[in-house]
């Protein structure tokens, strides 16, 4: 059993509380919390389950020293300081929060921190992280002759169970100026210009030297209710961001986002179309395709807040990729240098010892083990 430790536990990190929980290959041995309430709670309770006997934490160093092979680190914001940390103390990391595909000096730095501690730290999520490059990617080897790949996030921000980020970070409900002036376009490019490179670099594109970053806003033209108060007539109610690497000054890679509260009373009146929320991944090549991912978004915005599917789904991809990185080799590992990651099955279609076939049958584990 591999022993992991949950830093943070928002809402990605009681979805992985939950998914280590479930995760026939995983033990969860700790977690990191930042606020005193959460202090000494079972994690089983934290999460609406039976006690567990095993409690949060809000002492780092007590669980930097903590036997564990790996750490699923997901608070909002990474601090480099404590990644470090975590590295130093001999323990894999798999984060939702960058590191997808680090350019040379930042990968240089984290590879020669990793190897001296003999630990692999891994980038991994949904978009970025997942949808943003790692499908494109698999989709793109039915093409010959690329020209153009987007990859573009359709979501319902109501759903978003952060009220202090999409009001404060985000500056929904500011006005379009104040928006202007928000700090996410640059904190989001940490993850979606690194998902630009890794596909420029995969397909052999030579993108120009910088990447073109746009951001729009919509204002509500009457009030609109949400999380965070209703939205007044003239406040930003939704938001586009996209990052595109040219060449020669034409788009030809797209990674973007656009979160509406909803798509009523806007100006301009922008609408998630037809196809309603998703997740859509074209080539433009020969032949062509489009990928359109649906059921990641939640039915309502009451649904979403109690359970929101990508949030959930964010949490799975990194759960899933743990047993890949700890056996991988020590270093920065992107989705181009790990196998296949896969999910396991429910705990009612394993062995009845309740382990997964590959762990069951010897000879289907050594055929699927991370190499």
């Amino acid at each position: 059993m591999i022993r992991v430790i949950q830093w943070a536990t928002g809402g990605v990190g009681r979805a992985a509380i939950e998914g280590i929980l479930d995760h026939p290959d995983l033990e969860l041995a700790g977690a990191w919390v930042h606020s005193a309430d959460k202090d000494g709670v079972d994690l089983g309770e934290l999460v609406g389950r039976a006690p567990i006997g095993v409690r949060a934490s809000t002492d780092a160093e007590r669980l930097l020293a903590t036997p564990a092979e790996c750490v699923l680190y997901s608070p909002f914001m990474a601090d480099t300081e404590t990644v470090r940390a975590i590295l130093r103390s001999g323990k894999n990391i798999v984060t939702p929060l960058g590191w997808f595909y680090p350019r040379r000096a930042e990968r240089q730095r984290y590879d020669e921190l990793c190897r001296a501690a003999g630990v692999t730290l891994h980038g991994a999520g949904i978009h970025p992280g997942g949808i943003t490059e790692k499908i494109p990617l698999v989709v793109s080897a039915l093409s010959g002759a690329i020209t153009e790949v987007r990859a573009e996030e359709f979501s319902d921000i109501r759903t978003y169970g952060a009220p202090d980020v999409v009001r404060d970070w985000m500056l929904f409900g500011a006005t379009p100026e104040q928006a202007a002036t928000s700090v996410m376009a640059d904190v989001l490019a940490g993850g979606y210009s690194q998902s630009v490179w890794m596909i420029a670099e995969a397909l052999g594109i030579s993108l120009d030297e910088r990447l073109r970053v746009t951001h729009e806003t919509a204002v509500a033209t009457a009030p609109i209710d949400s999380p965070i108060g209703p939205i007044a007539p003239g406040r930003v109610a939704a938001q586009r961001f996209r990052w595109q690497g040219t060449v020669r000054g034409a788009p030809v890679i797209t990674a973007a986002v656009n979160w509406f509260m909803g798509t009523e009373n806007l100006d301009p009146p922008w609408t998630f179309g037809p196809a309603g929320e998703r997740y859509e991944v074209e080539i433009v090549g020969d032949p062509g395709a489009t990928v359109t991912f649906t059921g990641m978004h939640a039915h309502s915005a009451a649904a979403g807040l109690a359970r929101n599917p990508g949030i959930v789904a964010t949490a799975m991809h990194c759960v899933n990729s743990i047993p890949y990185v700890v056996a991988a080799e020590p270093g920065v590992r992107t989705y181009l240098e790990l196998p296949l990651v896969a999910g396991r099955a429910a705990a009612s279609l394993r062995g009845a010892d309740g382990a997964s076939s590959a762990a069951a049958d010897p000879e289907l584990a050594r055929r699927t083990a991370p190499r």
